[in-house]
């Protein structure tokens, strides 16, 4: 399964951490977030990375170049930074069957496998890790309604009045049909293309879509105070 990184993105709130660096070259407990990525993505069997490069882009194609641990790396060049479905257009070219999406600003101790592993039985035609949050932190996020099987009922980007308190992480899997939501999906207010609009199209279309819940933890490495948090987090798993 092709793994499908989301790394264009220029990290003004992370300065002064990202002033001479994209993002994801933010190293964390001694490496980029990006390898945090790329190493779990290997364990998960991806059989070939697609890069979703943009602000200062040569960084990271000149560290990772065109392979890691083995596994041949294609970059894919998103101009403008217009929201996560736009980031998704860039890569359809390189992708004809299911595929693993992770947003290379995260860093992950959790159950990745459960989402791959529920694209593989061929039930349903997405899959996502959610948390649950605190009430008053989910209109940061993506917050989802799911039914009484566990499929995503409703998605809907930071809402004003959470429909719930579960929210989107950043791991999915995905079968090509993504893509032509994204086609479909009309800027926000924001003025961004958001990944949350095109799962809510795939909904209404009729497709099935699994949320598995998190068991573990991850961090959004989107402040330096989380970088810190994040360290800390590593060094005492490895101290237990």
């Amino acid at each position: 399964m092709k793994a499908v990184v989301l790394a264009a993105g220029e990290g003004t709130r992370l300065r002064p951490l990202t002033e001479d660096k994209p993002k994801g070259m933010v190293e964390v407990d001694g490496k980029p977030i990006l390898t945090h990525c790329l190493d779990q993505l290997v364990e998960l069997g991806a059989d070939e990375f697609v890069i979703v490069v943009g602000y200062l882009k040569q960084k990271i194609i000149e560290h990772y170049g065109d392979e890691y641990e083995g596994v041949p790396i294609t970059y894919s060049h998103q101009r403008e930074q217009k929201g996560l479905a736009h980031a998704l257009i860039t890569v359809e070219d390189h992708i004809d069957d299911d595929f693993m999406l992770m947003l290379g600003d995260n860093v992950f101790h959790a159950n990745l496998e459960d989402v791959v592993r529920r694209q593989r039985e061929d039930r349903a035609d997405a899959a996502f890790l959610v948390e649950e949050v605190p009430w008053e932190e989910a209109s940061r996020y993506g917050v989802c309604d799911t039914n009484k099987y566990g499929e995503i009922a409703d998605v809907v980007e930071k809402p004003d009045d959470p429909p719930s308190n579960l929210v989107m992480t950043g791991f999915y899997t995905f079968s090509p049909a993504i893509f032509h939501a994204c086609h479909l999906v009309q800027p926000s207010n924001r003025g961004e293309y958001e990944i949350s609009e095109a799962i809510d199209l795939l909904i209404r279309s009729g497709r099935t879509i699994d949320a598995i819940r998190l068991d573990g933890w991850r961090l959004d490495i989107g402040y330096p105070e989380d970088r810190d948090e994040a360290e800390e987090r590593l060094q005492a798993e490895l101290e237990a």
